[in-house]
């Protein structure tokens, strides 16, 4: 076995072993049938403290759609009715619409796309609706960052082995690329591995992902999931990777991790989200602080249309709150995010995306030209393009004459130097025999000459 096969199974062992970044959903996953929704509402604290509901003056995401690569999202929730509007199995174990819930933690994806856009419901017996709800959402249930942004549901399966065979390495840029050209103009990617680096099968999505002016937004993970450092996708240049905030705004021990890569933290403790059959619960981790970054940016691209994914990014970290070290740190990234500022501040123009770019990355680290990629068929993604160049062999060249010449005359001149030293030490040996002061060193008198430095003393 190769160094380079024994390092690609190593890492697809990892990758293989992806946990969705929510993974503190083990510990922290409390379903709550009994409770009333709207009695619910009042936990999403996240709304007001992150700034959401002063946003949602300017948007609430309205024309933007925004995919949601995960388990799969059940469309038929209360709070997702009509919020849905198309989806893709890339696992080949789900339903062709991607609503169906697969995978080791099949509610993970309702979790996730009810934070992001829910829309709350309204109940038969419905009486006044509670704050914060922006207009036009359902008094009861969750409303999500961006509650009139559209949700294209992409089903994967993860964290744990797939009927289907398909491994991560397939079905997530087959995910990328059918979001991308399906009009997602956001992609959240709430899960994560245990490694930094990706397989080479993800170049080539993630690339076209970034010439066609899409956000992707991915978790950081969760040092309760194994998540010591941030790992893929969120390591990938070019990504707003979010990390994770507990309920006192302080980078958080369990549901967090950390790199150099983190662009923001949002809140990531004592969450609230739906579930498959209308259900409800209480969850924790960096997959549920990467919607409501995700949301923010789909209330961005709602505001503004016209502007870049690396103008919308710049958005959002430059506006965030500074915390944790001053600057850019590996916990906190730019900081923490400030939903309303980033709707409503004024904000220069970024000449790049301030979190890299996976382009310049894949030239430098690949040594390959992916610069205008082939869109793959999504029923079959390839691996990258071979990622070093044919060998070539410099053609042989007959010598210049003029150099020839050159080299004749160089030689020459040597000589003729070397003989005429050799006769000025003869001629010196011989005065030196007539006059044997000559051959005496002047007496030392102990005096130094006075040196000008040049400066003032």
């Amino acid at each position: 076995m190769t160094r380079a096969t024994a390092r690609l199974r190593r890492t697809a062992s990892a990758l293989l072993a992806v946990t969705l970044a929510g993974a503190s959903l083990a510990a922290g996953l409390v379903a709550a049938p009994a409770a009333r929704a709207d009695a619910e509402r009042d936990k999403q604290y996240w709304l007001a403290e992150s700034g959401i509901t002063k946003a949602w003056e300017v948007s609430k995401g309205a024309g933007v759609k925004v995919a949601v690569i995960d388990s799969g999202v059940d469309g038929q929730h209360p709070d997702l009715k009509g919020a849905v509007t198309g989806g893709f199995d890339a696992s080949g174990s789900g339903n062709p619409n991607g609503q169906k819930s697969i995978g080791g933690k099949p509610e993970h994806g309702t979790l996730v796309a009810t934070m992001l856009a829910g829309r709350g419901h309204q109940p038969a017996n419905s009486t006044a609706s509670p704050s914060p709800a922006p207009s036009g959402a359902g008094p009861d249930g969750i409303v999500g960052v961006a509650p009139e942004a559209e949700i294209l549901s992409v089903s994967t399966w993860l964290g744990s082995p797939n009927p289907a065979g398909k491994s991560d390495q397939d079905q997530i840029p087959e995910a990328v690329r059918w979001a991308v050209d399906n009009g997602a103009k956001v992609i959240n990617i709430s899960l994560g591995s245990t490694t930094p680096q990706w397989p080479q099968s993800w170049d080539a999505a993630f690339l076209y992902a970034e010439q066609k002016d899409v956000v992707i937004v991915a978790a950081a993970g969760n040092r309760v999931g194994g998540n010591i450092q941030v790992g893929a996708p969120a390591t990938i240049p070019g990504v707003l990777t979010v990390a994770g905030l507990d309920r006192k705004g302080v980078a958080s021990i369990d549901s967090s991790s950390q790199g150099i890569s983190i662009g923001v933290a949002a809140p990531a403790e004592n969450l609230l989200g739906g579930v498959p059959g209308g259900g409800y619960a209480e969850w924790a981790g960096t997959s549920g602080a990467t919607p409501i970054v995700a949301g923010v940016a789909a209330l961005i691209r709602s505001k503004w249309p016209e502007m870049s994914a690396k103008q919308v990014i710049n958005r959002i970290v430059s506006t965030a709150k500074d915390a944790g070290a001053p600057g850019k740190d590996p916990l906190y990234g730019f900081g923490v995010l400030n939903a309303e500022a980033a709707l409503k501040d004024s904000v220069p123009e970024a000449a790049i995306n301030p979190l890299g770019s996976i382009s310049d990355w894949i030239r430098v680290h690949r040594r390959g030209n992916l610069a205008t990629p082939v869109p793959v068929p999504t029923t079959d993604v390839p691996s990258a393009v071979p990622t070093l160049p044919e060998p070539t062999v410099p053609a042989a060249e007959a010598p210049s004459q003029r150099d020839t010449a050159l080299g004749a005359v160089v030689v020459i001149g040597f000589a003729i130097l070397f003989v005429v030293i050799i006769a000025a030490a003869v001629i010196q040996l011989r005065r030196a025999a007539r006059n044997p002061r000559l051959t005496q060193e002047e007496p030392d008198t102990g005096v130094l000459d006075a040196v000008d430095s040049g400066g003032k003393t």
